[in-house]
């Protein structure tokens, strides 16, 4: 196995190898741009891990790698695009730098050039895996906006939408690396259970970095949910749990605007305090970290421990980190 960045840098090195026509630029352009902003790149990365671990070659899972990478960088160019999002990784975003059209029209490409590099694998089961993913993503993102003009969510239709939204790739990931390796079912329905507990761990710890992170390591400014009104499990479950006095300043501190961010953030901050979320958040990212390393635990057997060992310590820099 090699280290995570070894993986990184393979990976980084296969997107700058991908070929893009020169014409018409206005296609082309904004997916080489979207590709060269970096990110995580986690799930090419967890595809690669998990097809050497079930005793693959890393070559061959690469195809696949680039497939998950293109279709993930695709749902967030369109996503720019539906929350009218000015920056992406510290770039203008690419409805910005060009306009919405060309972010549609390019993200259209981008999933088309990503379904063909699935099929490029020659692997029935990875495209099926593939498209169905895709098909509970576009649910998720649904469910997000919808939640947008309720007031009435509950945490299970939340954890049921950011399992679609974020944690379903994550799992595709892990497992379509392992078929690509010509894993047992058993192995690859696991690997697939721990990347999507992984996931959500992952999303949780998100939630839980915006309100209580420290700038100087997130890298953004904290609060940027609460400014927003955004619908994460911490906002759900403190609409859910709020009585009286407390309830109603909750739903005033939503009323109020930008201007009055930092009032906001500190004022919804300490209710969420009050009501012992941050203690609570806390518990479900070690709960859902904790059935990601059960999951991992089962397929250990039909692996190398440092295989084991490597997807350990991933899961638990995941969860527990601080940016």
């Amino acid at each position: 196995m090699l280290t995570f960045k070894q993986y990184l840098d393979k990976v980084n090195a296969a997107i700058g190898n991908i070929h893009y026509p020169q014409e018409p630029q206005r296609l082309y352009q904004p997916i080489a741009y979207t590709m060269a902003l970096g990110g995580k790149r986690l799930r090419p990365v967890l595809t690669l891990m998990a097809c050497e671990a079930m005793g693959g070659q890393l070559e061959a899972a690469m195809d696949a790698a680039l497939a998950i990478e293109m279709f993930h960088n695709f749902t967030l160019l369109h996503d720019d695009v539906m929350d009218r999002a000015d920056v992406r990784r510290g770039r203008p975003t690419v409805h910005r730098r060009w306009n919405d059209n060309v972010a549609i029209l390019s993200g259209d490409a981008m999933l088309t050039m990503a379904s063909s590099l699935a099929a490029k694998t020659g692997n029935a089961a990875v495209l099926e895996l593939f498209n169905r993913t895709a098909m509970e993503i576009y649910e998720g993102q649904q469910w997000d906006m919808d939640f947008e003009t309720r007031d009435d969510v509950t945490v299970n239709e939340y954890m049921n939408m950011i399992w679609l939204k974020t944690s379903v790739l994550l799992g595709c990931a892990c497992k379509v690396g392992a078929i690509v390796a010509g894993a047992r079912e058993v192995d690859a329905a696991n690997l697939y259970t721990m990347g999507a507990n992984m996931g959500i761990a992952f999303q949780l710890q998100d939630d839980r970095l915006d309100v209580w992170g420290d700038e100087k390591t997130f890298g953004k400014e904290i609060g940027g949910d609460i400014t927003q009104n955004k619908k994460t499990f911490l906002l759900i479950s403190a609409l859910n749990n709020a009585r009286g006095t407390q309830a109603e300043e909750l739903r005033h501190w939503l009323s109020v605007g930008a201007d009055r961010r930092a009032e906001k953030v500190a004022a919804v901050t300490a209710i969420y305090e009050q009501l012992g979320l941050d203690k609570e958040v806390e518990r479900m990212i070690a709960y859902y970290s904790g059935k990601a390393i059960d999951a991992l635990d089962r397929v250990c057997v039909s692996m190398p421990l440092e295989a084991c060992d490597a997807f350990s310590t991933l899961i638990h820099s995941l969860t527990n980190r601080d940016r």
